[in-house]
């Protein structure tokens, strides 16, 4: 099938109907929403994880997952961190060199393996000078996507966390004054299964998930993706979605590896449906190679 077949493919079963957009605590004028300019659609990728299971096969399967991608043509893709097993040099060089291969845009945001868990000013440092910024905003079509570190939510970091903080609540606020729903990318969930839950290795602590949601209602977040778990967890909390999909690497669920294809009309739920990785190879050898 050609790349132009394949993603009308995609986009015949993604795509919604135009609509209008109501938001908690927001209206919108009928001629207040760019409806030209949607649809539009983006990639979330999850956990690459270079040295996770073996070396050279988490690379061909990452690489696998660009090609797929760049066949589809999306808007932009986004890497929802663990895009390394721990962040060593030729981990970080590997992984860099295949994004790149990416014909659109790409935007990182740091997991537990790329900053540590807690994060250290190391590898906080380290992943700036290599990766990039660790949260920042980036506005399209309309809409704008805030680029977090979770990390720096599940841990405290003293005056680092604080900057993370501020900059989100500010970046919140931007967007809101300018009637432009948000999109939060991140890694850690904030929850599961349900918003009182407790702690855990796959969420975040419950004040801190609590604020964070009153932010979310507050200031016009319409959805949350992120990667970690392994696993698909597909959730709602008041109308905001809450995806965090399969990984490139490995599932723990089951699942294929993949990734997901959204399509952001002008009406919700926002549409994303699973890529299968093509194929489903190269097998994991019997015994794993490659740095660790």
């Amino acid at each position: 099938m050609s790349e132009r077949c394949t993603r009308r493919r995609f986009l015949r079963t993604s795509c919604l109907s135009a609509g209008a957009l109501a938001l908690p605590g927001m209206e919108w004028a009928a001629d207040a929403w760019p409806a030209p300019e949607l649809p539009f659609t983006f990639v979330q990728i999850c956990d690459p994880q270079l040295g996770m299971v073996d070396y050279e096969v988490d690379k061909a399967r990452f690489a696998q997952a660009v090609r797929q991608c760049n066949a589809l043509t999306p808007d932009f893709a986004v890497i929802c961190g663990d895009l390394v097993n721990g962040p060593r040099e030729e981990r970080i060089a590997d992984f860099n060199r295949i994004r790149q291969q990416l014909k659109s845009p790409c935007h990182c945001v740091p997991g537990n393996h790329d900053v540590g868990l807690p994060p250290t000013p190391e590898y906080l440092a380290r992943y700036r000078a290599r990766i990039g910024k660790d949260y920042y905003g980036i506005e399209h079509k309309g809409f704008t996507f805030l680029m977090v570190n979770t990390q720096l939510w599940k841990s405290d970091l003293g005056q680092e966390s604080a900057a993370h903080d501020a900059w989100f609540e500010a970046s919140l606020k931007t967007a809101r004054a300018a009637a432009r729903p948000i999109f939060v990318v991140g890694h850690c969930p904030l929850f599961t299964e349900r918003p009182d839950e407790p702690e855990g290795w796959t969420s975040l602590p419950r004040p801190v998930r609590q604020r964070l949601l009153g932010l979310f209602e507050g200031y016009g977040v319409v959805a949350m993706v992120g990667g970690h778990t392994h696993r698909l967890v597909v959730t709602d909390y008041r109308g905001i979605q809450i995806v965090h999909g399969e990984g490139t690497c490995n599932n723990v669920d089951g699942r294929p590896l993949g990734f997901r294809l959204w399509t952001v009309g002008s009406a919700r739920p926002y549409q994303h449906q699973f890529v299968a990785l093509e194929p489903q190879t190269p097998a994991i050898p019997e015994r794993a190679n490659g740095p660790r």
